[in-house]
């Protein structure tokens, strides 16, 4: 049976934690490459370089526009979808209000039929 730690074995133990915690430290973080785009900086030439920039330009414009089209049609076919779901409630409301006059209707007749 092991013996209950003591406080200062506790407190030995976190420091050790902390101790391995900030030696490790923070890993290097490398910066994400973006697919389709080049690394125009390895250009000794101003113009390739020049060319290089242009094209991660026109890709970057493409990629705006393709997710702006995409955004469209999603913000379109939604409001597709809450048209129709407001002409359902509208004919689910007029459904309800005929059943609930066919309903007094038949409580008076039947209040009428026990006088």
């Amino acid at each position: 049976m092991p013996l209950p730690m003591q406080r200062n074995d506790r407190s030995r133990l976190g420091l050790a934690a902390v101790a391995v915690l900030l030696l490790s430290g923070p890993a290097p973080v490398q910066a994400q490459d973006v697919r389709g785009l080049e690394v125009c900086t390895a250009e000794k030439q101003m113009e390739r370089r020049t060319g290089c920039l242009q094209a991660n330009t026109e890709f970057l414009q493409g990629v705006i526009e393709r997710n702006a089209r995409d955004a469209r049609l999603k913000l379109d076919a939604a409001a597709k979808e809450l048209a129709a779901a407001r002409t359902q409630i509208g004919a689910l409301k007029a459904a309800l209000a005929a059943t609930q006059a066919r309903l007094d209707k038949l409580e008076t007749a039947s209040e009428k039929g026990k006088k």
